[in-house]
């Protein structure tokens, strides 16, 4: 005889064990889901949760039954349709009379099983076996900021440091601490003396020795201090170090007319995906956004994402603008620079070999990563192809092309994929 015992904490998957087991075993059907839902949402609701609806047959989980042959005894409810040898039809219909799935010929059918997933939990599988490609360590670690933190209290220090309040604590639990059982003593004694004081047969002689009692009572209670220097409390005061952001990320985004709302919308949807990631992996990083037609300028989120001002197209106003702000405040012994420009390619002819001479002079010697997504359907233009042959002479400058929406998250990965060996830290 085989038992089975279902040790499962809940049924229908409520459990936390049970969901977490079921994401993994499906993992590979809800990742596929998820990256397919990128492409039907705004972008103001990429970041939250998702409805995933994966196919009944996906989902099989492996059942218990009898093999064949043998004689097996079998007890059915009664009925008065049938006696025993007739032979019972096939169901006809969808399985479960009636329901949602699929219709089929042959009486059986399935429906889909759709569950919900939190925004942790799309953004971790949005993001799995993603990394900034080349972070190392860079002399920021060793350079420590501390600042002061109050650590409680200390028996010896700096008298401003005298905390006056808790010193008084101390004395008055110390004082009685050391008074307690004396002044009982002292109130018994003064009680006994009271009523052998008023008693006439009172004997004199236990009445000087209860005097004396007391006498040495009050002694010892004077005795005691106010307050000793056991009682005192320093306010204590240590150094933590500071955690501080030592990657910076530069968002750099065609602005010009050219730049129609559609092409602007797949930019927003990257860089959004891109925030989103990094606030997702990392602590501490830095985002720097840059604007750009004929005019470069550093932007707040807010403005980059929302403000409608345009012009023409000069890119290498961004990559000077991002050459300035590196050397005036990011300095790249100390911060691992990363960078990701999006244009739909159009720029003045004689501005594309500038940018090519500024990125490969100023930037990429000294930058982690630089990414390059043109948005366009046509042929490239001559700004593609300086980058291109850029990228065969600097290994850390990766372009792609983006022609839909549904390029977007697959372009993305490809960047931002992990890497099988790293440099040196």
């Amino acid at each position: 005889m085989a038992h089975f015992i279902d040790r499962r904490l809940n049924a229908k998957k409520k459990s936390t064990v049970n969901r977490q087991r079921f994401l993994r075993r499906y993992k590979k059907q809800i990742k596929k889901a998820v990256s397919d839902s990128i492409n039907n949402r705004s972008v103001t609701d990429l970041v939250s949760g998702e409805s995933i609806t994966i196919p009944q047959r996906d989902i099989s989980e492996p059942t218990f039954h009898r093999g064949k042959g043998g004689v097996n005894d079998m007890v059915h409810p009664g009925n008065d349709q049938f006696i025993p040898g007739d032979k019972i039809p096939r169901p006809q219909g969808g399985q479960g009379g009636g329901g949602q799935g699929e219709a089929s010929d042959s009486g059986e059918g399935e429906d889909d099983f759709v569950f919900q997933i939190s925004q942790s939990e799309y953004l971790d599988l949005l993001f799995e076996d993603l990394e900034l490609p080349n972070l190392q360590k860079t002399q920021l670690d060793k350079m420590i900021e501390f600042q002061t933190h109050r650590a409680g209290f200390k028996s010896q220090g700096n008298p401003a440091n005298l905390d006056i309040v808790r010193s008084l604590k101390n004395s008055l639990a110390r004082r009685t601490a050391m008074a307690g059982k004396h002044k009982k003593r002292l109130r018994a004694a003064e009680n006994e003396l009271e009523n052998l004081q008023q008693d006439a047969k009172g004997n004199q002689s236990e009445i000087d020795i209860l005097i004396a009692e007391i006498e040495s009572l009050k002694r010892k209670l004077s005795k005691i201090p106010f307050i000793d220097e056991f009682d005192l409390r320093f306010r204590n005061f240590e150094q933590k170090p500071v955690p501080t952001s030592n990657a910076v990320m530069f968002c750099l985004m065609d602005v010009s007319g050219s730049m129609d709302q559609a092409t602007k919308d797949i930019a927003k949807r990257f860089y959004i995906l891109l925030y989103l990631f990094l606030t997702q992996t990392y602590k501490d990083v830095e985002v720097v956004y840059i604007r750009h037609h004929t005019q470069a300028k550093e932007v707040d989120e807010q403005e980059f994402f929302y403000s409608k001002e345009t012009g023409g197209t000069i890119v290498s106003s961004a990559i000077k603008l991002m050459d300035e702000i590196v050397r005036d405040r990011y300095p790249p012994n100390q911060w691992n620079i990363y960078a990701a420009q999006a244009s739909d390619g159009d720029n003045w002819a004689d501005d594309s070999p500038l940018c090519t001479e500024l990125l490969s002079n100023n930037v990429l010697p000294f930058i982690r990563y630089y990414t390059y997504i043109e948005i366009t359907t046509r042929a490239h233009q001559t700004l593609w192809r300086e980058y291109q042959s850029l990228a065969e002479s600097f290994d850390n400058l990766a372009i792609q092309n983006i022609k839909s929406v549904d390029d977007i998250y697959p372009v993305f990965r490809e960047f931002f994929k992990k890497q099988t060996t790293k440099g040196a830290a």
